[in-house]
Order: C-alpha cells, then sequence, then structure tokens
C-alpha cells in the first residue's frame, strides 16, 4: 500500500515520543495541547498541496492526544488542525481553519506561501481587534513529513576537541559556497557543498577546528521582506525545530545534512549549531498562525499577565518561548538531543540566551532550563555556548552563566576594536581581556575558555568594513538605514569606503593584522567570522540580515591582499596551536610558579620597566609589553607532566607614532636571544612561519599602530 492511500485503520497509539515516530510497522502521532478541546490529523498528497483526509485524534493522555497508524509509512505528508476556544483576551487562539506544523516534525514539504489566510484572525478588520478568521490555510503552508531515521554513520565519532584548542569558524551554509568557484554549480550553497573537498581543504589549512552554523532549522522568510523582494538570509525565524532547512539541501532530503557532519568530523572538525529557541517565527499578537500559536498558544509563550492578548517579547521578534511551562521546556530539551543523537552534532551556540533564563519576567542563571541541562546525560557533554543577552530588563549576562557554560565576550570585542583605533584609557580594559577576562568568568571557578572572543560576527560589520567605514549603510535593506547598530567602534583611517591611497590602504591592512594577531594570541576560545581572512566586505551593511546575494556570500576570487592575509591567519592559528602559552585551561596569577624567577605573566612599559599605577591609569598610554614566562603554566600535558614552552613578549603600540621597545630587562631569567614571531608591520617577513633573529637584542622597532610577538626558547 501507498504511504498516501487512504488509512481507514487508527489505533490509540502513545502519548510519548512527541511527534510523528516510524516504528518500522506503522506510526504514531503524539501533539501537546493543553487547552485544546479537539484534534485533527490531516493527511496531505505527497506535495503537500491537497489535504486527502481528516483523523480524529480521540485518545488524550495528560494532555498528550495520541493515536497510530499501522498502514502509515515513511515519506506521509501531514499537518494539523487544533480546535478550542477563540478568546485572545484569555491567551487563546484556536482556528481549526488553519493548518498546523507539527513542532516535532522531522522534515518539512513546501514552502509557505503568504496570504491573509495564514493569519487566525480577519486581518482586514478595519478596528483590529482580532475577530476569528475562517478563510483555510492548508494551501498556503509547510506540512511535516514522516521520516525513516536509518543512516549509515558508519565508525563517526564526535572529535571532542578539548575547549582550550577550539578556533571555532562562524559561517552561513549559504554564503561559504555560492562564489566557491571548485565546488560544483549545483551544490553551491547547500549541506553538501560545505562537505566537499575544496571547502573542507581549505578549513582544515586554515587550521580551525569547529564550524558554527548559522541556524539551520527550518525557517521562513518574513512577510515585510517577501514583499519588498528580500529573503531572511540569517535565519533567525524558526518556524521548526527538529526539522533542518531545506533551501540549504541540494537533495531535498536530510540524510544530507547527516552526510555533511560525517563528513566534517572525518576532517577533525566539529559542528555547532546556532539556535533559536527564544521566539518563533509566528511574531506578535498580529503575526500568522502556523504551528505553537494554534496548538496552545497560552501554554508556549509568554503572555502579558496584565493583558494576554499580548506577549512579553525579551527578544525584539514579537514572542518569546516559554521554558517555565515544562511542555515547552521539554520541547526544547528534546529537541537539542534529537540533534546530538540523531544529528550527531557537537554542540550549540544559544541566540539570545537570557531569554530562556527568564522565570516570572527575571533572568535567573539557575533556571529550570539550565538545571534540565547539567542533570541531562546527553546534553552536559556537549559545546554549551551563550549569547548572553537579550533585549529586557535584566537581560545582560556577561559572566554570569553557571559551570559547563561558554559565553560570547562582547566585552572582548569592544575593548580591542577600541584600543586599536587609538581610543584614549583602555590599556587596562584591553589586557583583561587578552588574558582571558578573568574578572568575569574567575569569580564563578570557570576557565578561561569560558570567553568566547571575537571581533566580527555575523551581526555587524566585517572586519574589512570595521576598518573602511565610520558609518553603517544599510540601505539595500530597504529601512532607510535605520537597522542596524550606530556603536561600531569602527574607523575608516580617512576615506569612506574603498580608496586607492596607498598609504590608508596599507594602514587597513595592518589593522586587520592587528586585531587578528591579537585575536588569536588571546587567552579562551577566538571565533573568526568567516570570510575575515579573505577582507570579505558587505560595502558598510552592518545588518546584512536579508542579504542572500553577492554582499553576503563570500568571494573566493584569490589577490594578493587576500592571500597574504590568510597566510597570515594560518600562521597566527599554527602559533597557538603549537604554544600551550596562548591557550592556557587557567588564568595567570601574576607571580612565579614553582623555581621559575619570573612571574607567569609582567606588564612592561616601553622602557622596559614593569608598569606602574600611574602607568595603568594614563589615559593616552596605549602601549604595552606582555611578557609571558614559558614555565608559568601551571596546565598539566597529556602525560600528567606540568607543561613548558619559550618565553614569549608580546607589544602592542596603538599610538599614531613608532617606539623603540626595550628589551633589556626582559632579558633578565633568560636563555637564548629574542626571534620575531610577528610583526604585523612586517608580515612578509614572518608569515613563512620560521622565526627571525633581532640583530639588536637591546631594543625592538615597535611600528606605529602595531603589534609584535617575540619568542625565546629557556629553561631553569
Amino acid at each position: 500500500m501507498s504511504p498516501f492511500d487512504r488509512l481507514n485503520e487508527v489505533w490509540p497509539g502513545r502519548p510519548y515520543p512527541r511527534g510523528a515516530t516510524w516504528d518500522g510497522q506503522g506510526v504514531n502521532f503524539a501533539l501537546f495541547s493543553q487547552h485544546a478541546e479537539r484534534v485533527e490529523l490531516c493527511l496531505f498528497d505527497p506535495l503537500g498541496r491537497h489535504e486527502q483526509q481528516r483523523i480524529e485524534m480521540r485518545e488524550r493522555t495528560a494532555d498528550v492526544w495520541h493515536c497510530y497508524l499501522p498502514q502509515a509509512r515513511p515519506g506521509l505528508t501531514y499537518g494539523y488542525r487544533v480546535h478550542g476556544p477563540y478568546r485572545p483576551e484569555d491567551g487563546h487562539r484556536f482556528n481549526g481553519h488553519k493548518v498546523l506544523l507539527d513542532p516535532y516534525a522531522k522534515d518539512t514539504v513546501g514552502r509557505l506561501r503568504w496570504s491573509d489566510a495564514l493569519y487566525g484572525y480577519s486581518i482586514g478588520s478595519k478596528r483590529q481587534d482580532l475577530s476569528f478568521d475562517r478563510r483555510d490555510s492548508a494551501s498556503f503552508v509547510p506540512k511535516a513529513r514522516v521520516v525513516d531515521s536509518a543512516f549509515s554513520w558508519n565508525d563517526d565519532r564526535p572529535p571532542a576537541v578539548p575547549w582550550e584548542d577550539m578556533v571555532i569558524y562562524e559561517m552561513h551554509v549559504r554564503g561559504l559556497t555560492m562564489r566557491h568557484p571548485d565546488v560544483p554549480a549545483k551544490l553551491r550553497g547547500t549541506y553538501a557543498g560545505l562537505s566537499c573537498a575544496p571547502v573542507i581543504d581549505y578549513l582544515r589549512r586554515l587550521g580551525v577546528t569547529t564550524v558554527e552554523l548559522l541556524p539551520v532549522h527550518s525557517f521562513l522568510d518574513d512577510r515585510y521582506l517577501v514583499e519588498k523582494g528580500l529573503r531572511n538570509y540569517w535565519g533567525y525565524n524558526t518556524l521548526g525545530y527538529f526539522a533542518p532547512e531545506m533551501r540549504y539541501s541540494a537533495t531535498g532530503r536530510i540524510y544530507e545534512f547527516k552526510s555533511m557532519v560525517r563528513t566534517l568530523h572525518s576532517a577533525g572538525l566539529e559542528v555547532i549549531l546556532d539556535v533559536v529557541y527564544n521566539h518563533t517565527c509566528e511574531g506578535n499578537h498580529m503575526g500568522p498562525t502556523l504551528s505553537m500559536r494554534g496548538i496552545d498558544n497560552a501554554s508556549y509563550y509568554i503572555l502579558n499577565p496584565d493583558q494576554r492578548r499580548y506577549y512579553d517579547d525579551f527578544t525584539g521578534c514579537g514572542n518569546t518561548v516559554n521554558l517555565e511551562n515544562p511542555h515547552a521546556l521539554q520541547l526544547v530539551m528534546d529537541s537539542l538531543r534529537y540533534w546530538v543523537q540523531e544529528m550527531h552534532v557537537d554542540g550549540f551556540r544559544f541566540d539570545l540566551a537570557s531569554a530562556l533564563a527568564r522565570e516570572a519576567g527575571k533572568v535567573e542563571n539557575l533556571s529550570g532550563f539550565f538545571n534540565a541541562i547539567r542533570q541531562d546525560p546527553v546534553l552536559n557533554r556537549v559545546k554549551l555556548i551563550a549569547e548572553p543577552w537579550d533585549l529586557g530588563h535584566g537581560g545582560y549576562q556577561v559572566g554570569n552563566f553557571p559551570a559547563g557554560w561558554s559565553e560570547w565576550n562582547d566585552r572582548y570585542r569592544d575593548a580591542v576594536r577600541g584600543f586599536w583605533r587609538g581610543d584614549p584609557g583602555l590599556l587596562g580594559e584591553v589586557t583583561r581581556r587578552i588574558t582571558g577576562s578573568e574578572d568575569f568568568y574567575g569569580w564563578s571557578g570557570r576557565r578561561p575558555y569560558a570567553s568566547i572572543n571575537f571581533i566580527t560576527a555575523h551581526d555587524g560589520f566585517t572586519l574589512h568594513d570595521l576598518v573602511s567605514y565610520n558609518d553603517k549603510h544599510n540601505e539595500a535593506n530597504g529601512e532607510d538605514n535605520r537597522d542596524g547598530h550606530n556603536h561600531n567602534l569602527s574607523w575608516n583611517h580617512g576615506v569612506e569606503g574603498p580608496t586607492d591611497d596607498p598609504a590608508i590602504v596599507e594602514l587597513r591592512e595592518r589593522q586587520k593584522r592587528n586585531m587578528l594577531a591579537t585575536l588569536l594570541l588571546s587567552q579562551g576560545v577566538p571565533m573568526l567570522l568567516a570570510g575575515d581572512a579573505r577582507g570579505h566586505t558587505q560595502n558598510g551593511n552592518n545588518n546584512a540580515y536579508c542579504q542572500d546575494d553577492e554582499l553576503s556570500w563570500i568571494d573566493w576570487d584569490s589577490g594578493d591582499t587576500q592571500d597574504s592575509l590568510t597566510r597570515f591567519v594560518m600562521h597566527l592559528i599554527r602559533l597557538r596551536r603549537e604554544h600551550p602559552s596562548f591557550r592556557r585551561k587557567t588564568f595567570f596569577r601574576g607571580q612565579p610558579l614553582g623555581d621559575d624567577p619570573l612571574a607567569d605573566v609582567c606588564w612592561l612599559r616601553a622602557d622596559g620597566h614593569a608598569m606602574t599605577h600611574d602607568d595603568w591609569h594614563n589615559a593616552e598610554n596605549r602601549c604595552v609589553g606582555m611578557l609571558i614566562s614559558g614555565l608559568g603554566l601551571a596546565d598539566l600535558g597529556p602525560r600528567g607532566e606540568r607543561e613548558r614552552d619559550d618565553d614569549f613578549l608580546l607589544l602592542l603600540n596603538a599610538h599614531p607614532h613608532a617606539i623603540e621597545f626595550s628589551l633589556a630587562p626582559a632579558m633578565q631569567h633568560g636563555g637564548d636571544g629574542w626571534r620575531v614571531l610577528v610583526d604585523t608591520a612586517r608580515p612578509q617577513d614572518v608569515e613563512s612561519g620560521n622565526p627571525s633573529a633581532l640583530p639588536d637584542q637591546q631594543h625592538y622597532p615597535l611600528e606605529a599602530r602595531s603589534l609584535a610577538l617575540l619568542s625565546r626558547p629557556r629553561s631553569l
């Protein structure tokens, strides 16, 4: 029998697992709705265009509606109609005229077509009173498809890269490969394209350990974007938490995503997903009814306690998922486990993670969500990264997430940007950030790798634009340049945008090297934005969320400048990998370890002597040396021995003039002479990876706005 023939036999089924589950003989369907009065399972043709059958789900166990179809098979396309009270003023928005996507859908069929029929209320009502709408939405919405989860993973194993060894590469599945000349045209912009040999080879040569994918959960293009001819490129508009987004699939099947993960793992690369559990694409009280709003609005979303027709919006996207409700919390936990166990991903970066911690409207770092993850035997062993803020009161929570979590550190981003721009009074701030931000993470017993350090991310300027524009240029977004951040800490170095002035071009390239070197030589986990190592530009657009075009897609055409910058990044990552001094498991103590006559870290001024209180508080001081003892590592190596390394002298000069940095005091207790490993003013001298000895061991000529890294071997 075809899985799409009429199914006449219906059994009671089970309330768990949720969603549609193929057990080898039939399919069990289970849907939570506490406030529903009646639920219909709707079966469609394979393309989801025509409704062929409705099945009344008569069994209800602990507010879970369920049935079992012994004749159903994988490939069956379905949706739900959920009936109940339509009383927006009480938080209930049931409307049986709307076909709803299963929140547990593992696969989807069809694309959403925007229509007024998608709204549970009469959108044409002049009174905007949310009056009940009777138009049928079936022909406009995506449908769920039953899956057979069988897949040959062979000997796939997670790379399990230690936190301190990670180098994250934040990237967009589509944007990375759409313009890649060595990726077959039919695979560009897809999961299969990302796992092509030329892409894997580039990632491995660059030296990154972990790819962080912008959202790949099923999502929608916002109606206002579609009407302007744009798309939701970033994907922070989730429709379903289990189904991979099919616009990135060359085959239209979920095995392609699994194949991608398996291939990346075989190359030693971890896969982290950027996930959006804080809100959904259904928007505010005037938004469409597509899934959870029509299934049980009052359970799934945080409603305003005084006016329950409205939502408490801590996300800026119209609604907030209510993780205080155990069934909404279970949905998120089941989704996370599914992506780990079934899709083999290695961890998650949680968008607006503070919203997940809210209880009674307040952020609690030990909320039910975090307690659930902490005790979960699957999730407490994967990588967990928070974007530690949301848009609500008290939402900024950098440094306050529980043990086991790392966090995007925007204070690191701002300090490094401001320092290299030449802003005054930042010397103390930037040195705290490059040493791992102990002031944020040390108090709770966390390690330096709790800090995810970044200069740029998908949201904001690219690195090239950061040194090329003073102001955002978002006109292409169609919002009169009102969208996007205004606080960019950027500097165009004299000309807004492109220029042929060789002095400005050279200084911009040096500033890029300064920030990349700072990032990759700092304690904590560095995160690179895809394209930055190739000088990618968005022409000053710092909010390219709707630009699914060449503005956002990485340009793979090579030139001398792009190749030189790529080699420079490769050199820095190689240094980081080879030297444990730049990926410590513990914070610096500022004092000697064992018999070492040097402190594990010393801060030097330009004359080579230790920084004083007045030096630190001199707002015009923009130069410092960081002397790192190779014998000051408290970390243990793989055999339990104490790790040792070379000594390093990291020199930072954000002044607009050169400085002769004295090396004489730093020569004490030393071994052999200093060698130059990195100099952002002379990249061609060191990018080969062969250190050059200093002819003058008394001073180092530190050019204006430059960074240098010196090393020397040393023993007790």
